[in-house]
This record gives structure tokens, sequence and C-alpha cells, in this order.
């Protein structure tokens, strides 16, 4: 039987690019596709918008409306919009995947109750790859971090607007945690003018907006003589994508509670 997937935001880019991914998994159906209630594309068939050909599926712009039509939401939106529509799957019972990005602490902490209701994966970066990363920094922090500068680089396109990207900051708390520091104590988001010199504590990083780049992270651990760079490179939103609907599916199982794609991938200690 195949899981049942609602997209919200299923007219912009991710969207798309999510309604294709759910075309392609053989676990998966797309019963439901969401969007603001006063954008133009309403009533458009989901397929067709997404460029596969007609699937059926008309774009809607309430979700209470389809609370029945799904099983697991998939939401790459923005923090007003996924903060109402986990209150909305919460009382449901309906299952969510959030990729979402810059939270405030209100928005955060209603999205973590609504995982008391329902299973919730919510993660800064549903690639494989960069998922690998997070462990692969774990290690080289615990080999290098102590006598080596810690710096962050990431790069995506000119249409993002958080900064830093919610990925650069989950490979930040990666590495001060197994450092045993505070991201929030250690980090430097920017530099200008007279610096000063450098802190061995710090975590520091940059960030670049620029055309249509998909997402770039480096992290870099400089020490005397030498440097270790761990890097991502994402040349398509279809990684992303491919995982929200690998953790959708996996959702299937789980009652309540708050994942990451940490677990989906089996990758925590």
């Amino acid at each position: 039987m195949s899981i049942r997937i609602a997209v919200t935001g299923a007219a912009g880019r991710m969207g798309k690019t999510l309604i294709e991914a759910v075309a392609n998994a053989p676990e998966a159906e797309l019963t439901v596709a969401i969007e603001r209630p006063d954008s133009s594309l309403i009533g458009v068939d989901a397929g067709e918008l997404a460029g596969l050909g007609k699937n059926g599926v008309a774009l809607v712009g309430d979700i209470n409306t389809v609370l029945d039509d799904f099983d697991v939401l998939i939401d790459f939106t923005a923090p007003a919009a996924t903060k109402l529509n986990a209150q909305a799957c919460a009382k449901a019972g309906n299952k969510m995947v959030i990729g979402t990005t810059g939270f405030a602490a209100e928005q955060k902490g209603i999205v973590i109750d609504a995982s008391e209701q329902t299973a919730v994966c919510m993660a800064s970066n549903f690639s494989t790859g960069v998922n690998l990363c997070f462990k692969l920094l774990e290690l080289a922090a615990q080999v290098l971090g102590e006598d080596s500068d810690i710096e962050i680089y990431e790069a995506h396109h000119r249409h993002k607007v958080d900064a830093p990207s919610g990925t650069a900051l989950s490979m930040g708390e990666v590495v001060a945690k197994a450092l045993g520091r505070d991201l929030e104590g250690v980090a430097v988001y920017g530099r200008e003018g007279q610096t000063g010199v450098r802190d061995d504590k710090t975590i520091g990083f940059a960030t670049v907006r620029a055309g249509d780049i998909v997402g770039d992270h480096t992290v870099i651990f400089a020490a005397q003589g030498e440097r270790v760079e761990i890097t991502h490179k994402a040349s398509s939103r279809m990684s992303f994508a491919r995982g929200a609907v690998r953790a959708a599916c996996w959702l299937a199982n789980k009652d309540r509670g708050l994942f990451d794609m940490q677990d989906v991938l089996g990758l925590k200690s």
C-alpha cells in the first residue's frame, strides 16, 4: 500500500521537485498539493505544473479541507506557514516531514509540541550526502578540532532568505557538540574592520547569496602546516527531495515523536 503524500508550497521550485520525487517513488503516491489561498494557480493540475503531465491532483489553498486525504505532509515552505501546518497536522494525526529553516524559538516550539501528538521528521537538510558529512564532521572535530581553527562557508541562490543556512548551522552544532562548546557562545557570523586576533574557540561562518547556486557547504579545519576541508555541493534540488520522500515513507511506522534525517538513515550512535 502506497504512502499518501501531500506537498505544500507545490508551485515553488522545491515544491515542483518534490512532486517529481514522489512520482518517481514506487512506495509513495501524491494525493494532495497545497499552495497559498491567494495563488492564481489554485485548481491547476499538480503534475502538469511540475512538467510531468496530468496526475489528477489539483492545487488547493487550505490544508484543513484535505486532512483526510494524505498520510504525510512534506513542508519546505516558511516558518509561519509551517507552524500553522504543524498545528493542523497534530490535531488530525497527520505526519510531517519538515525541511523549512529559519524558525524563531516560538515557531520551533510549536513544531516540537506537534511531535507529541504525531510523528515529525525535521531536518535542516535531507540530502544523504550532507547527513554523511555530519558524521564525518563529528569525527574530524574529535580528531582535529582542538588544534584547528574552524570556519564554515556556505553559498546558496539569491532567493534564499535566511542566513547562515540551516545546514551550515547544523554543521556548526555538530562540531561544537563534539568539542564540548556552546555554538551560541563561540559562533562568529561576520567579520569587518579591525577584528583583532582570532579566538581559538571561535567557529566562524561565511555566507554567499548569488545566482542559482543550489547549495555549497564547506567546513575547514585549519591547523599549523595543514588543513582538512569537508565539502558538500548540491547540483540539484532532487537530492533533497528524494531524501524527504524517503523520510516520509520511513515515518509510516512511527506514531509520534520528533526525528531527523540521521534517524532515517540509521546514522545515530
